[in-house]
């Protein structure tokens, strides 16, 4: 776990110092993250807000904290239920996280990164178990790691896209994030491939404004990767 934490704040402090760059470069951007990024497991988050979705739980405390890294994400939890999914065959459900920050443009909880060390021998072997897919021990790359031939490392993803937008204070990924659209032609996009058509219908179904905000990400998530 001290491993962990050490990268989670390595990580933590580029996109501070990122962020203190980009308000000294553009006198529109206030500062929004805390100086330290705080710490919970996905069991003290659900102890803490029993009551609600993990998405609730997620905006709740990254309201709370400006900046937070749930930890132990895939494992089964006290309710019974995962806080969120995580391949058996990756990290260690031990041992990773995400990092989330709160954004108030959109009043949402942002995912920037999700992390974890990896799986070695016994964390493979034991969640490969757990997830009823012990047959993928014969997998190339699990039965090398198995058999101890690989480095034990740690990694993750950073989301470019939503850490620019959450930079430069946007309220749309498309603000930030140009892309070829897949349609050669001179024609225009179907009118139920718009996302303007996606989120009219989103909105038609008279979510909450949480919910709303989450599926204009989802869907600008789509567009853009299309």
């Amino acid at each position: 776990m001290e491993t962990l934490e050490y990268t989670v704040r390595k990580v933590y402090s580029a996109l501070k110092d990122t962020e203190d760059y980009i308000s000294r470069r553009y006198n529109y951007i206030e500062p929004l993250l805390p100086d330290d990024i705080f710490f919970i497991t996905s069991q003290e988050l659900e102890d803490m807000f029993p009551d609600c979705t993990p998405k609730e739980r997620e905006l709740r405390i990254a309201k709370a904290k400006g900046a937070v890294f749930i930890s132990q994400i895939g494992k089964v939890l006290a309710s019974g239920e995962k806080h969120d999914g995580r391949a058996p065959d990756y990290d260690d459900w031990e041992l990773n996280g995400d990092i989330i920050v709160y954004y108030p443009v959109l009043d949402i909880a942002l995912e920037l990164s999700s992390m974890g060390i990896r799986v070695d021998e016994e964390s493979l072997k034991s969640q490969l178990k757990t997830a009823g897919c012990e047959d993928r021990a014969k997998l190339p790359f699990q039965k090398s790691l198995l058999d101890g031939e690989l480095p034990y490392t740690v990694g993750g993803g950073i989301g470019q896209s939503r850490i620019c937008m959450y930079y430069l204070r946007k309220a749309h990924i498309g603000e930030v994030h140009s892309s070829m659209c897949r349609n050669q032609s001179s024609k225009p996009l179907p009118k139920t491939e718009s996302i303007y058509y996606k989120m009219h219908k989103t909105a038609a179904l008279n979510l909450t404004k949480n919910q709303f905000n989450a599926a204009v990400l989802f869907y600008s998530d789509i567009m853009v990767s299309s």
